[in-house]
């Protein structure tokens, strides 16, 4: 069997992309992101694409990228408050966008992931959200059905990963990076850690090797904040006693 395990995001990516592709990227605002991965993609130069995520990045940064490269036609997303580039090319027709509930965003990209067709959900029912969309009755209740979601490409971000592909996340950038690793066609990793395979935790691992297919071990990550919000320090009581 060929190795998983690549040099870098060129090569994990080598055969992969191609124009008018859609391309699911893990990670929340800019936590957890595949930034080395969207760097590679960004080079390659591939456009029309159609991104599932749930936002674009920053201006300059993140999926933030390949918006200024004008490499992605549309978007599937929940949030895109932090990209004025974004909002810019929406309002003047130049990007399409389809947005979505973030719940409902995370549940259509498991159903992919799943092999589920749709599935009804209350959330939207009444709202724009429903226009053009089934809505049945269950038990009384409205729901309206929602599509699965599904990738010719899934990029996502652990912390750790082994040769098998076995991968590990860390706290809140785990977000959506496990559901987009089982709903891509193909699923490239980047990791911060590669590990030899059977030093993981086997109880702990929260995606197994079989939903990916190439992984490598990122050469720096940035790990950017959107906002920074700070306030004084409160003086300990220790300091108190002490002055």
């Amino acid at each position: 069997m060929a190795s998983k395990t690549m040099d870098g995001a060129r090569e994990a990516l080598a055969g992969v992309l191609f124009d008018g592709m859609t391309i699911m990227a893990g990670g929340f605002g800019l936590c957890g992101i595949p930034e080395n991965l969207i760097a590679a993609i960004r080079e390659a130069g591939v456009k029309d694409l159609t991104v599932i995520s749930n936002n674009c990045g920053i201006d300059d940064f993140g999926l933030g990228i390949l918006l200024a490269g004008g490499q992605i036609r549309k978007m599937i997303s929940s949030y895109v408050g932090e990209n004025r580039l974004f909002a810019e090319l929406y309002l003047s027709g130049k990007l399409e966008l389809e947005f979505n509930p973030q719940g409902t965003l995370a549940e259509r990209i498991r159903a992919g992931g799943a092999g589920i067709p749709a599935f009804f959900t209350k959330t939207g029912v009444g709202t724009l959200v429903a226009e053009g969309k089934e809505v049945r009755e269950f038990d009384g209740e409205l729901y309206v059905m929602e599509r699965a979601l599904t990738a010719d490409l899934s990029i996502v971000k652990a912390y750790r990963g082994d040769h098998e592909g076995n991968l590990v996340y860390r706290r809140t950038a785990r977000n959506f990076n496990p559901m987009m690793a089982t709903a891509g066609k193909v699923t490239v990793a980047e990791v911060e850690e590669l590990v030899v395979t059977g030093r993981l935790d086997k109880d702990n691992i929260h995606t197994p090797g079989i939903y990916v297919d190439r992984l490598f071990k990122g050469p720096v990550f940035e790990k950017r904040i959107e906002q920074t919000t700070t306030r004084p320090r409160e003086e300990s009581t220790q300091e108190k006693v002490g002055a």
